[in-house]
Formats: C-alpha cells, structure tokens, sequence
C-alpha cells in the first residue's frame, strides 16, 4: 500500500470480507472463519459473473453501511479516491501520500530559501535526528571548520565515535554532475576517509551516480526530493497537525474457546 506497512493483497482480502458480510452474504463465527449464508448460496446460484460493490448494492443492509460509510469519508471525499476504486484503508493511505509529497515540495522549497549557512546546519541536525553523532553539539562541532574546499563538516558515524562521515553540502539549482563528486572524493582520500554524503537541494546527474558505484569509497547521494523525504520522515521543520488510529476487531479477545 502507498504507506509500505501494510499488504494490499491482506488488506483487499479483509474489507472484501467485510463488504460481504455487510451485504449478508458471509457471516463470520472466530477468528479467520467465515461461512457463507442462506443468501450467499442464493446468489451463488445465479452464478453472477461479478461480484463488486455496485452488485452488493441490491442489498439493504450494504446501502446502509455504504451510507454511513460514504457520510464518515466526506471530509476526505476531495481528496481521496472513490469508495468504490479501493478499501477505506487504501483511501486514508493514497490521501495521506498525497499530503506528504505536497509537504515534501513546500519543505524543498523552503530550504532551497535559506542561507547557506542556515543549509549546513539543517544537514547536521538531519543527520541527528536520523541516529548520527549522538549529541548536536558533538556532532556538528567540525561543520564549516575542515578547511577543506571539499568537505563542508564531519559527523560522526555513532554515539562513540568509531568513526567518521564526511559532508558536503549543495544549496544549488543546477545539477550536480560527476565532476563535484570526483572533487569530494579526492578530499576524502585526502584525509584518508572512507565514507562521505554528498547532500544537495537539486539533483544529480546519471554519470555522477555512476561514478561513485565505481570508487572505494563510500559515498551516499542525497538529492532534493530525498532530503525533503528524510526531512519528513524524521520530523525536521516540520510539526504534526492531528494523527489517525485505524483499529480492527480483537477476535481473540471475544474467542470463548
């Protein structure tokens, strides 16, 4: 599903089950058991050669539970997909997908706004925020002080510093081409570094990921689109606004067996 935590294949199978059973057509008696009724062996007798929503509407109980349904999704209906195109948990997944590319490109652009220096600092603090360094201070003490006009600062890799990861930070518009990297190469083999990350706030060029597949060093590309995503993701500039539980009947809890 568009979240990545949930199986589309499990998640269709659950609502169609639902769906039928709204409709009268299954009832369910434990967990993961369902029986077909009296009607559902009726209209498997008219062998309908498709069984959907639209079918389903011949039965009062669906109208119902479709209505109610359709009245609870309202406040989403702009956004989301009709209730017929997918299961309510696949409507709340592609909205919400939605709003975050829609947040994604609002945080690109906000960053691509900033200063320079106001650049490097967020790359530190994602980085932190994404399990590097341990402490802000500690891990960002070096940023803009290597010296070095190809590498913008150093993070350490974990909370005990066993070892380093070099930085270079773009604030461009254009691509970043091979040339950059061979540059950010050269300087960690200047300071004997094996791993480095190339971030920048526009993309980079086919050759450029190339090159850095070819080299013994290890060098991570961070373009726009996966900043913002990381950004995201970790809760950098960012703030939530409200949250969703989606929640499903226990049917251990009401087993008597």
């Amino acid at each position: 599903m568009p979240s990545g935590k949930a199986n589309l294949l499990g998640n269709r199978a659950h609502w169609a089950f639902v769906y039928l059973k709204k409709a009268g057509l299954v009832e369910s008696r434990k967990r993961g058991i369902y029986c077909i009724t009296p009607r559902g062996l009726d209209v498997l007798a008219q062998q309908p050669t498709r069984i959907d929503c639209k079918y389903l509407e011949k039965f009062p109980e669906f109208i119902v539970f479709r209505d109610l349904r359709h009245d609870e999704d309202a406040s989403v209906a702009a956004t989301a997909d009709p209730p017929t195109q997918g299961t309510p948990e696949e409507t709340l997944d592609a909205a919400h997908q939605r709003l975050s590319l829609d947040l994604q490109s609002e945080l690109l652009d906000q960053v691509k706004s900033a200063s320079p220096a106001f650049f490097e600092r967020l790359v530190v603090v994602l980085l932190v925020g994404m399990g590097y360094g341990g402490t802000l201070q500690d891990a960002g003490a070096s940023v803009g002080k290597s010296g070095d006009g190809g590498i913008d600062g150093i993070i350490k890799e974990d909370r005990l510093g066993l070892d380093v990861i070099y930085i270079q930070a773009k604030r461009w518009e254009g691509t970043v081409g091979r040339p950059e990297i061979q540059k950010f190469a050269g300087a960690l083999q200047g300071q004997r570094a094996r791993k480095g990350v190339f971030i920048t706030t526009s993309s980079f060029s086919s050759d450029a990921r190339d090159y850095v597949k070819t080299i013994d060093s290890r060098i991570v590309l961070m373009d726009g689109p996966e900043l913002a995503k990381h950004m995201l993701d970790h809760n950098i500039g960012v703030s939530p606004v409200r949250s969703y539980e989606v929640k499903r009947i226990d049917s251990d809890f009401f087993s008597e067996e």
